[in-house]
């Protein structure tokens, strides 16, 4: 109990500190307003990122070093189904761009539940017990991948140009415009840690996976296939950061580095949080967001425009100074 109430008032004035270096670094509302709002905004993108992440260590002890190369898979299988003259021709069947784009949001999903399910039955389930074993081959098949969509897309980054209702609507406030797509991004990483919260709490297979953490071998010895349930943990971690990339797509655009981009900073948020604890990837990922639009912020009119890209680091390492074990870690 006093460990929690020490990670929450620790996270707390986290909180609080980087919200007040945003005041102080704004000079008017609307921009205290537009770097919250994009702090959120990035928080959420690399929850999508990180929260597979976390499950899958969680669950498995598996750092999966391709999950960033699936959020970048979604991100051309987005854009790809929403433009027309791609790979994938969905302009001509399904002419209405809005509904378009939910096919698109489903067929990236669907493409890296598919391609996280193939990984964890036809190559690591037998690296279960090797864990550096599982390093290289995460890390052989993010390459793998990173070629493949060269192969397939070309290097050429593409800018999204198709507009569709939440896309092109705005809102205002404090005098300031602000891209609808944006609270859009924001609901629904709120949405899937709510979703995912309950799923883990409140049904059997939550169940299961929480007390295939604390114990695997008793877990199975009440006759319950575990093997199944990591792979299912481990497809389900693979789909969201495919459905993360496919989010962040239409405003990010599509480009082979923004897959190890993101890997970065969501490993930053796995640790920041605390390894294998849902709540502290949730809690890191706006942490580190709201870091990286400060950073964003400051480094404007100066020569520290490197800054934004190594803020998750430095946080990282000063809240690992202070806490060895994350904001919501356990020592183990």
């Amino acid at each position: 109990m006093a460990a929690n109430r020490s990670s929450l008032l620790a996270t707390a004035l986290l909180l609080a500190g980087l919200v007040g270096v945003a005041a102080y670094n704004a000079p008017t509302p609307g921009q205290f307003g537009i770097t919250l709002l994009s702090g959120l905004f990035q928080g959420m993108l690399l929850f999508l990122v990180a929260s597979g992440l976390s499950i899958v260590f969680g669950l498995m002890d598996v750092l999966n070093l391709a999950q960033g190369s699936y959020f970048m898979i979604g991100m051309y299988v987005a854009y790809d189904a929403q433009h027309a003259g791609g790979v994938i021709e969905l302009t001509g069947a399904i002419p209405d761009p809005n509904l378009r784009f939910v096919v698109a949001l489903l067929m990236a999903t669907a493409v890296g539940a598919g391609l996280g399910y193939a990984l964890e039955r036809g190559l690591l389930r037998p690296l279960y017990s090797r864990p550096i074993f599982q390093l290289v081959l995460t890390f052989g098949i993010s390459l793998v991948a990173l070629e493949l969509v060269k192969f397939i897309w070309s290097t050429t980054p593409y800018s999204w140009t198709e507009l569709f209702g939440v896309r092109e609507s705005v809102f205002e406030v404090f005098g300031q415009r602000f891209s609808t797509y944006r609270l859009f991004v924001v609901a629904m990483g709120v949405a899937l840690i709510i979703g995912i919260a309950l799923i883990l709490q409140r049904t059997r297979i939550g169940i299961i996976i929480r007390a295939g953490v604390e114990d695997r071998e008793m877990v199975q010895a009440l006759g319950i296939n575990v093997r199944s349930v990591f792979t299912l943990v481990f497809t389900l971690g693979c789909a969201v950061a495919a459905f993360g990339g496919a989010i962040a797509a239409p405003f990010l655009g599509a480009s082979t580095s923004q897959g190890s981009a993101f890997l970065l900073q969501a490993i930053a948020v796995v640790v920041l949080g605390g390894m294998g604890s849902y709540a502290g990837t949730a809690v890191g990922s706006v942490v580190v967001g709201l870091a990286v639009a400060v950073a964003q912020d400051a480094a404007i009119g100066t020569s520290f425009a490197v800054l934004p890209s190594i803020a998750p680091m430095l946080l990282l390492v000063l809240i690992l100074l202070i806490r060895p074990s994350g904001l919501f870690g356990n020592s183990r």
